[in-house]
């Protein structure tokens, strides 16, 4: 059986390859079931330092693969089991991996393509991309955390524009209000991202974890529960020897190696 999503690992990152360039890599159950799997699989390694998710050929991820049949034939099927198993169980992963995670977004990201993407770290976009929130289309919700991500980062005007109008939102737009990191030009995307993969791996990724929790928790507390947080997290921080290391480096004016413990 062909593999439609890829994991190979450059050094201490780990890339994962949506695979299905024909399909404009729709998402079918079992593309979505090795997902899950492969971010287990990156989790548990204990080697890898930071995760680069992309997509094969021109689309990130055109989203639901409407055309696999256990969507619609399925007389039993549940749409609130399969985005509960899948989609919700993909985004839990990426937000709870203790390491930064990019996604190099280099062409159409649609639907749950779009919302996966925007469930990492740190998106970077080809020029070409653009952003669609589908769901309207076939009379659904964005789902997928889209609902979250796209209010947290934009607010509730251009989230419910974006859901209820279901048109393309252009990267370099996208950028431009904050819903992602990054636009550059499209042979450069993929240098770009691998780059900055890289220079995350190297960097403090226990501390990068930590404010990556920290960060996440902000939009839920209120001041006194994240100065508490930041207290906590910044405690935990100080007793890593990248800590120890970092003020070494900087005393002695040289570059530090970091080690992520």
């Amino acid at each position: 059986m062909q593999e439609y999503v890829q994991l190979r690992r450059d050094g201490a990152v780990a890339i994962i390859t949506l695979d299905r360039p024909e399909k404009v890599n729709a998402l079918d159950r079992p593309m979505l079931d090795r997902l899950i799997a492969l971010l287990d699989e990156v989790a548990r390694s204990g080697t890898v330092r930071a995760l680069l998710v992309t997509g094969a050929g021109r689309a990130f991820s055109a989203g639901q693969d409407l055309a696999d049949p256990a969507f619609w034939r399925d007389p039993n099927f549940d749409i609130a089991a399969v985005v509960e198993q899948t989609y919700n169980a993909i985004v839990r992963r990426l937000r709870a991996l203790p390491i930064p995670t990019i996604a190099a977004v280099n062409g159409v990201a649609a639907g749950a393509g779009a919302n996966l993407a925007l469930a990492c770290d740190i998106v970077i976009a080809a020029r070409s991309a653009s952003f669609l929130q589908a769901f309207a289309r076939i009379g659904l919700i964005p789902d997928a955390g889209g609902t979250f991500m796209l209010t947290r980062l934009l607010g509730e005007a251009r989230a419910k524009a974006l859901a209820m109008l279901a048109e393309p939102l252009p990267a370099e737009t996208a950028a431009q209000w904050g819903l992602i990191w990054k636009v550059v030009d499209d042979d450069a995307l993929a240098g770009e991202a691998l780059a900055l993969a890289q220079r995350l791996a190297g960097g403090p990724t226990l501390a990068l974890a930590l404010a990556k929790q920290a960060i996440q928790a902000a939009s839920e507390n209120g001041l006194t529960a994240q100065l508490d947080l930041e207290r906590d997290l910044q405690a935990a921080a100080g007793r890593t020897q990248d800590f120890a290391e970092g003020i070494a480096a900087f005393l002695a004016k040289r570059k530090p190696e970091f080690r992520g413990a």
